[in-house]
């Protein structure tokens, strides 16, 4: 583990900072600053085949509201609240990889809001719900998580 810190200590140290965001108001000419690198392992999220459907959706549930940074923990949980118990067992497993499969919540988020095209692999009918439910066309006010509810099977 040390050695991995040490690597990441310096690889940031090489990288020379530059400001993120330009002078002009708009947010289409932001600089994107993205880290990656190849040498870093990052750990498979576990696959869980044998999971049933309503535990597997209270897990996502809590997931989505647990995402490491506010604006994924507000979109996603208001997805999942309004969206998520209706899923078939198709639908939760890509929303399952969605959320879990990307090692970085910034990508969800740059890819929900159109800042970065979605890559092939995550183009799918849930990220296109994601989308809409992004664009807030209901104009709802989402300044909080919602209510913590749990799923039955009926």
């Amino acid at each position: 583990m040390l050695p991995q810190l040490l690597r990441c200590r310096n690889l940031v140290r090489s990288v020379p900072w530059q400001r993120c965001a330009s002078e002009s108001s708009s947010t289409k000419d932001d600089v994107i600053v993205d880290f990656e690198d190849p040498d870093l392992p990052l750990p498979e999220y576990p696959k869980r085949p044998d999971e049933p459907l309503a535990k597997r959706k209270q897990r996502l549930l809590y997931q989505s509201r647990k995402r490491g940074m506010l604006e994924n923990d507000l979109l996603l949980s208001t997805f999942a609240h309004k969206y998520l118990k209706n899923f078939d067992a198709k639908q939760t497993a890509i929303y399952d990889e969605l959320i879990n499969g990307v090692s970085n919540d910034w990508d969800i988020y740059y890819w929900a809001t159109g800042v970065k095209p979605t890559p092939e692999q995550y183009e799918t009918e849930i990220m296109k719900l994601l989308k809409q439910h992004v664009k807030n066309a209901e104009k709802i006010t989402r300044l909080r998580q919602p209510e913590l509810t749990y799923y039955r099977q009926n």
